[in-house]
């Protein structure tokens, strides 16, 4: 009968503390993370409904995890970051000039702009939607779990009231850590630069340099219509950016096994590899596959959910590298089959490439550096071959060169000689797979799995109704008063009025002894 008591109270606490969590997230790659989170925080009971665009590109409208909420279209961002990243590849093999380059960052820049435009034009329509606001107010929910790289889900909290948890890499602005923690230019790389923590005094400049520029391109193409939106529906007095920094939790989707050290916050909660698990069987003819990998092992290809496949003269010269090789190969390639492909190489659509990286074949994986793929290498010790594209991933791979963990090959160079040497390398040169066996160690020696550690301080914010003892007060402050200047002027002026005193009682004392002498000697 206790046994039975036990069993059911088991069962009733985690319905008894069940939450009720509204997602906004954004689709693509960045969904991928999101929904890990939202299938944990259903497992454990709580209740999640996710909003979601009626052209939503991966996030489905139905599921066993969530209730969604269709809403008005973003605009195509899956056209738009489609169109977008093949056009950068293309550039990519071109030798372009300056003018060119100019150009071409020009027209990201209007890319980018688009796409923030098209989500606060989304989130516009649905502030106008009373139904829709009055459903939404009505299931009173418990806090909004959203993704920052696009500053909707910020204002949907701040309409709300609702306590807010980001789950992190990126912000509309850029990297994370910019936005709230302290991050001294001297040994903090700004994204982009592929800096480490140790610099020259040129690489230091360079790290400036690429600040302001950074600085400039924000102000032209995304300060402007946040700034916008915030004065229509919240009035001059709201500033968005402090909506954003006012955030309880900040999740971040790395750690610093990963990242370089830097100054932290007491509300960043660090999950870096939180989506990855131990490896599981895989399908009868992956495996069948595998195992007659003998003795030389499994090569592993993927370039994530953007670039499903490459321009045909670089496939063509990768598969032509793959059919050398005595290794077996998986790629995850959705183009047209390359002419030269070997009989080692096995084409797929989709591959469970944590299960594979996971597989003691495995050898090398060949990635395009996106941090969801990183991480798995680091958590089953799989070194790195990598083809850095676009976006944050040329960063992520140099991260991963400076550990000794990747060998890095440039698309604009890539043939089959260079590939096959950079392979090789990486094959071979058992340094790449120690260091990484290495990270991987790091990564596995914690207290607590970086998934419940997130997902606790999700629950942490439902329980108090948010977290503002762990917020600081730094971006409360004016520019003048962080610094300490008006402070350090006061001590200046009091220091400078100190010493015209000083001066001042010993010319006067001076004056007194010569005057004393003068009349003796009268």
């Amino acid at each position: 009968m206790n046994y039975i008591s036990v069993t059911l109270l088991a069962c009733i606490l985690p319905l008894a503390y069940a939450g009720k969590v509204l997602v906004f997230p954004v689709d693509g790659s960045h969904w991928v993370n999101m929904k890990i989170l939202i299938e944990e925080l259903h497992t454990r009971g709580h209740n999640v409904t996710v909003l979601r665009a009626s052209n939503s590109w991966h996030i489905k409208e139905t599921s066993p995890f969530y209730i969604s909420i269709t809403v008005y279209d973003d605009g195509g961002i899956e056209a738009l970051v489609d169109t977008f990243t093949r056009q950068i590849l293309v550039n990519r093999r071109e030798k372009l000039s300056f003018w060119a380059h100019l150009m071409l960052i020009s027209k990201s820049g209007k890319a980018i702009e688009e796409m923030h435009q098209n989500q606060l034009a989304m989130m516009g329509e649905i502030f106008e939607n009373k139904t829709l606001m009055d459903l939404i107010l009505d299931a009173k929910y418990d806090l909004v779990l959203t993704d920052p790289a696009f500053g909707s889900g910020v204002f949907l909290a701040h309409r709300l009231g609702l306590p807010l948890v980001l789950n992190a890499r990126w912000t509309m602005h850029g990297e994370a850590h910019f936005e709230i923690a302290p991050s001294p230019l001297s040994y903090v790389p700004i994204p982009g630069m592929e800096l480490t923590d140790k610099m020259t005094f040129g690489q230091r400049v360079l790290n400036v340099m690429g600040y302001i520029f950074q600085h400039i391109h924000k102000a032209r193409f995304v300060y402007p219509h946040y700034h916008s939106f915030c004065t229509k529906y919240f009035g001059d007095e709201i500033q968005y950016v402090s909506l954003l920094q006012n955030a309880d939790i900040w999740l971040m989707r790395n750690d610093f096994i990963f990242e370089f050290p830097r100054p932290t916050m007491p509300n960043i909660v660090y999950m870096g590899a939180f989506q990855c698990k131990p490896a599981k069987p895989l399908p009868g003819d992956l495996q069948e596959f595998v195992q007659n990998s003998q003795e030389h092992g499994l090569i592993v290809m993927s370039l994530g959910t953007l670039f499903r496949y490459l321009p045909q003269d670089i496939t063509e010269e990768i598969a032509a590298a793959f059919a050398k090789l005595p290794q077996k190969v998986i790629w995850r390639h959705t183009g047209p089959r390359p002419a030269n492909i070997g009989n080692n190489t096995l084409l797929v659509d989709w591959l469970p490439q944590n299960d594979l990286l996971g597989h003691p074949h495995t050898k090398v994986f060949i990635t395009h550096g996106g941090t969801n793929g990183i991480q798995e290498a680091i958590y089953h010790g799989v070194p790195i071959l990598g083809l850095p594209l676009v976006f944050d991933q040329p960063d992520n791979l140099s991260r991963m060169k400076v550990k000794g963990t990747a060998k890095i090959v440039d698309v604009a160079e890539l043939d089959r000689t260079s590939f096959s040497q950079a392979l090789e390398e990486v094959l071979y040169n058992t340094s790449y797979r120690q260091n990484m066996g290495r990270l991987s160690r790091l990564h596995h020696d914690q207290p607590m799995k970086p998934l419940d550690r997130a997902v606790f301080w999700i629950e942490f914010v439902m329980r108090n109704g948010g977290a503002p003892h762990l917020r600081t007060q730094s971006f409360r402050m004016s520019w003048i008063a962080y610094h300490s200047l008006d402070v350090i002027f006061t001590l200046l002026i009091i220091s400078a009025m100190f010493c015209f005193l000083i001066y001042l009682l010993i010319r006067y004392l001076c004056l007194k002894i010569v005057f004393k002498k003068k009349i003796k000697s009268d």
